[in-house]
């Protein structure tokens, strides 16, 4: 309730200067029915009015003030996958055994548009990974992923990361999947259901990874062309990328 107070105060004085002015009005020119004409009107005008600001110009304004928090959100993404993400994806395609049947649907073409990122990033989960954690070593994983460990639980930490449901599924499967690697004293020992449980997770990660990893390329397609060409250039997928223009 104190938090309207203000409100209330503000609406009460705003009625007490038109009554004010209402009042002079009527002292100077003594002509009640001219009052009663343009009041009347005004009234009718009214509900014109709160269409105009309410479900116009409002949402006019909202879709802008969303647009902006994208784009920042999209710098946060952009700076995850630059930090930890790409990286991430070259570790945990390491344990598809289809790697190399599934290197093909993930090379992107320079003449994308967004809409094509999209559609790619939707049919991540059409693809045939079969993950197994025996496939690579998980030591290796789990030192990565603990270096990672403060960052992520940063970028967790960020408020603004709720307007971003696909991305945050994505930061809290990666750090599961850090917890539970961390949480088990020896990862060359563990029995077959705790591997296939690890597998499980990888998968999780691994898919989301990717679908986040196309959507933010199409972000970069339509908006930064410089970073989309350098992306392009170090795609982890593709074995004829290179940095350097030849």
């Amino acid at each position: 309730m104190k938090g309207f107070r203000w409100q209330i105060a503000a609406g009460c004085a705003l009625l007490g200067i038109s009554c004010l002015i209402y009042a002079l009005h009527y002292v100077i020119f003594r002509d009640v029915h001219h009052i009663l004409i343009f009041m009347l009107g005004d009234v009718a005008f009214l509900p014109v009015e709160v269409l105009m600001v309410t479900l116009i110009i409002d949402q006019m304004l909202k879709a802008r003030e969303k647009k902006a928090m994208l784009n920042k959100l999209n710098m946060v993404i952009g700076i995850f996958f630059s930090k930890t993400g790409i990286r991430l994806l070259k570790d945990l395609s390491a344990f598809d055994r289809n790697r190399e049947r599934n290197r093909e649907p993930l090379i992107f073409m320079d003449d994308w548009n967004k809409k094509a990122f999209l559609k790619a990033s939707a049919m991540i989960k059409g693809i045939p990974f079969d993950i197994n954690s025996r496939n690579e070593n998980l030591e290796n994983l789990k030192y990565s992923l603990n270096n990672e460990k403060d960052f992520l639980l940063t970028l967790l930490g960020n408020p603004n990361l709720l307007e971003h449901e696909n991305f945050t599924d994505l930061l809290w499967a990666v750090t599961h999947l850090s917890e539970e690697l961390a949480l088990r004293k020896d990862l060359n020992k563990l029995s077959e259901a705790d591997h296939n449980h690890i597998s499980v997770d990888i998968k999780r990660a691994y898919t989301l990874l990717l679908a986040q990893w196309f959507t933010y390329l199409g972000h970069l397609k339509s908006n930064y062309p410089h970073l989309f060409s350098l992306a392009a250039r170090t795609n982890p997928f593709d074995p004829n990328a290179s940095v350097e223009f030849r």
